[in-house]
């Protein structure tokens, strides 16, 4: 296999035999809504393996955290290939990555479009080329940020390289360069971007000068950009539309914050744990932000009504108030984002454990229901069929009844040399999960071979 550091890399278009699937998107980070959730369907799978019910599966080249997403016939996903191999992180929860200083090898930042019926590369376009910008945690990637599409372009953030946008051919459209900015114990960036309308809103939170920022999707130029008095914060923001109007909530450690679509500060509260990474979400009218860094005694979820204004944290001892429908103050996950399906809030540690509570009470039905071998979980839960599926770092999945009642089903254990870390990508009737080797796609299917695609190089 030819090397990318052995040829230019340049955007080939090849047309697509097969025919685009029916309907349904996963355009961004957690698909819509960014929650995980997608619509029921037959051929969507509760068991899999290394090869059963296995549609294709393509060796990836590269590492990179970021999820896939998907519009129509087409899978984007983002990766960092380096000169020179990279320390393999090791599979587990510890202590000990942090990277004063970068590697010295060059990366090339690409974008890679497969089609969903075969896993066949489409294109492929290289980004951007250089050093690495900074130092990154062992278990973090040089791209962790999920990119965002609207069907017709696809935007791609690599932390404190730039965002980039693409047409449906892998063109370049244009590019928004950013300076490089000093992260928390020199743990590297990967909040990704969120679309609505024709803006991106890009959160920049570092240890030097954090932004929330607007940009035309159009054009990449910058709209607006406002300070934000926050250090490292590696939250996706979260675009809620509710009944009384459109925000933009901003997760984060000092205080999570909600601006409106011109960057005017709504709304704030306090009390998130030291560390905030998951991405908030909206159902049953509410907005579920959460943070659980895994040292921390406090490790909230929050369940937040629309229309909040000011300060809007709790008092003293309160656990709700006339904005915040209720709080649960030590239940939050550290890597992995809540899951809300059908009536009830599902909450994967890291440690794999489960708990579960009513969504719109936060009323507890179950708690510390222990997956088996407990390991490490960093992808978030996700849910279809009445199932919930949470996948560890070991490529190791378990499939758990939707419910007020703990219930476990089946355990579906990818290669042995697969580590699970983003989450995955799920349109119509196949289930996309990226290891840190492979992309397999995933379908209910009658006993057959995988049909297993070249490498995208």
């Amino acid at each position: 296999m030819q090397s990318l550091f052995q040829r230019i890399a340049v955007a080939v278009t090849i047309v697509a035999a097969a025919p685009a699937w029916a309907d349904g998107e996963w355009p961004g980070l957690r698909g819509p809504g960014a929650r995980g959730v997608a619509a029921d369907h037959t051929r969507l799978p509760a068991e899999w393996s290394a090869t059963k019910n296995v549609l294709w599966k393509v060796e990836l080249e590269g590492r990179g955290w970021s999820s896939p997403i998907v519009w129509g016939n087409r899978v984007f996903l983002t990766s960092a290939i380096t000169s020179e191999p990279l320390d393999d992180p090791r599979k587990g929860l510890y202590f000990g990555g942090n990277r004063e200083q970068p590697p010295k090898t060059e990366i090339c930042w690409i974008v890679t479009c497969l089609d969903a019926n075969t896993g066949m590369t489409l294109w492929e376009t290289q980004v951007a080329r250089g050093l690495p910008p900074g130092p990154i945690h062992l278990k973090n990637s040089y791209a962790s940020e999920t990119p965002v599409t609207d069907g017709e372009r696809v935007y791609a953030a690599f932390g404190n390289v730039g965002i980039f946008c693409l047409d449906s051919a892998g063109n370049r459209v244009w590019e928004h360069r950013r300076l490089p900015r000093d992260m928390r114990s020199g743990w590297g960036p990967a909040a990704s971007p969120a679309l609505h309308g024709d803006r991106l809103y890009i959160v920049n939170d570092n240890e030097d000068d954090s932004s929330l920022a607007a940009l035309d999707s159009r054009t990449g130029a910058e709209v607006w950009r406002v300070p934000r008095e926050e250090k490292s914060n590696w939250s996706t923001p979260f675009v809620w539309k509710n009944g009384l109007r459109t925000e933009i909530v901003t997760p984060g450690t000092g205080k999570t914050r909600s601006y409106d679509l011109s960057g005017r500060l709504l709304y704030e509260f306090g009390g998130a744990s030291a560390v905030t990474i998951a991405t908030p979400y909206a159902a049953h009218g509410l907005l579920f932000v959460s943070s659980g860094f895994v040292l921390d005694r406090s490790r909230p979820i929050w369940a937040i009504r629309p229309g909040g204004a000011g300060d809007i944290t709790p008092g003293d001892g309160a656990t709700n108030s006339e904005a915040i429908a209720w709080t649960r103050g030590d239940a939050a996950p550290y890597n992995p984002g809540t899951l809300v399906f059908g009536d009830e809030l599902y909450v994967l540690s890291d440690r794999g454990l489960m708990a579960c509570y009513d969504a719109r009470t936060g009323k507890q039905h179950y708690r510390k229901e222990r997956l088996p071998e407990g390991r490490a979980f960093t992808a978030s839960p996700w849910a279809y069929n009445g199932l919930i599926f949470c996948a560890n770092e070991y490529g190791e999945t378990f499939v758990v009844r939707a419910g007020p009642r703990f219930e476990l089903l089946h355990r579906n254990l990818l290669a042995e040399d697969d580590m699970i870390m983003a989450s995955p990508a799920i349109a119509r009737d196949r289930l996309l999960v990226r290891t840190d080797r492979r992309l397999y796609c995933l379908q209910e299917l009658a006993a057959s071979p995988a049909t297993v695609a070249p490498p995208s190089h």
